[in-house]
């Protein structure tokens, strides 16, 4: 895997990077998940800082403060729902409807975890949003744009799933296999923790 890891933006506050599909967000236990894309951001800005994560088969925009002070404001806005998130996706099959909601509660599926489930007595709330991009009738396939309204794991994924559209290439939840989980964070937005200024970033969807 290619090392080089792309930045939207630095400055002595934060720094935004596209992680790429398959490259974990933060080490995993075991020794051979040591490689992860805050270790190779810390290589070359070592006060650099996870804020949130992303699955590593997704890939998209990703917000890293610098220092502990900037963690905390960040950490903040995302507590607060303040930072808009937006994500690409391509489900299997045609949805129905043009734009949408998902409101299931969420919690890990112990015995074959990292896998989430829906749970409606011991579950989080999870509400993501969707919008119908395009739809592929001849590949039986439609493009979505996803917002996570809440930010559990593997959210998009179990809400598409659930909806009878799992996210190409997502085998965890019901899908066939494919080259990579169509899944791509493409859009983030936040208030800068120092200037106070609404900081956009958009990324396009390399599927």
């Amino acid at each position: 895997m290619n090392n080089e890891i792309t930045l939207h933006y630095i400055d002595g506050a934060l720094l935004v990077a596209e992680k790429p599909a398959g490259l974990l967000s933060v080490p995993g236990r075991l020794p051979e998940n040591q490689d992860c894309l805050v270790t190779r951001l810390q290589a070359l800005y070592p006060d650099a800082l996870t804020v949130h994560r992303l699955d590593q088969v997704t890939s998209g925009l990703m917000l890293y403060a610098r220092g502990k002070a900037m963690q905390a404001a960040l950490s903040g806005q995302f507590e607060k729902r303040l930072v808009s998130k937006r994500y690409e996706a391509v489900v299997q099959g045609l949805v129905d409807g043009d734009a949408g909601e998902v409101a299931l509660p969420l919690i890990c599926d112990w015995p074959n975890r990292p896998k989430q489930m829906v749970d409606f007595e011991r579950g989080k709330p999870a509400l993501t949003r969707w919008r119908v991009l395009a739809r592929d009738v001849e590949a039986q396939r439609t493009r979505v744009e996803l917002e996570p309204v809440t930010g559990r794991s593997h959210q998009l994924r179990l809400h598409m799933a659930s909806l009878g559209h799992p996210i190409i290439g997502d085998v965890m939840y019901g899908a066939d296999p494919a080259a990579r989980v169509q899944l791509h964070a493409c859009r983030l937005q936040f208030v800068h923790p120092v200037t106070g200024e609404v900081f956009g970033f958009v990324s396009e969807s390399p599927f």
